[in-house]
């Protein structure tokens, strides 16, 4: 038998990874919606970034395999997360792939274990990685584009990054340990 899914969208009706908040402090989500059902899941930069990256990657392969394909473009307007948004879980571990027989991606998200284990918990029950919240969405090489699309650009909306040592720089600098902990001024 295979693992349960807490969330399973078989044919999403909306799907985006996205940030909210100001550069710095905002917080990345992938949501997904098939009907009235909304999972919203919680992310890091650098896994959207990924995310964003392997979608692209996948897209190309399977364009170079399945040259009869139409070509997956993404609409002029691009997805948005729906608020309210009430986080599911913490994305942990992804996955992509691609049903042939569909003609759909699928994404397969789980959740992040938790660090330790609740202390009011007596019997010291421990969570296996079966127990762990999963997302499964299918969506079209079009709406996985449209991701990846709006992906890229929550990502790179956020601050810039110090060309001397890479750090993002805050509206007001940063100090630069390249600069012997200097402030680094926001223009250059």
């Amino acid at each position: 038998m295979g693992p349960h899914f807490t969330y399973d969208f078989e044919s999403v009706t909306h799907i985006v990874a996205d940030a909210l908040g100001q550069p710095g402090q905002r917080i990345f989500f992938l949501q997904a919606r098939q009907g009235r059902r909304v999972a919203s899941l919680i992310m890091e930069k650098q896994q959207v970034a990924a995310l964003a990256s392997a979608i692209l990657q996948l897209l190309d392969e399977l364009q170079q395999q399945h040259p009869e394909l139409e070509p997956a473009e993404a609409p002029k307007q691009l997805p948005r997360l729906v608020e309210p948004i009430d986080p599911a879980f913490r994305v942990g571990q992804l996955g992509l792939g691609y049903d042939e027989d569909q003609d759909l991606m699928v994404l397969v998200a789980q959740a992040l274990p938790a660090a330790e284990q609740d202390e009011d918990d007596e019997e010291g029950a421990v969570l296996t990685v079966d127990d762990l919240p999963r997302a499964r969405f299918f969506a079209t090489r079009h709406q996985m584009r449209a991701l990846s699309e709006k992906a890229l650009r929550a990502v790179e909306s956020g601050r810039p990054e110090c060309p001397l040592c890479g750090r993002p720089i805050d509206a007001a600098g940063h100090f630069c340990p390249r600069t012997n902990g200097h402030a680094y001024p926001l223009a250059f």
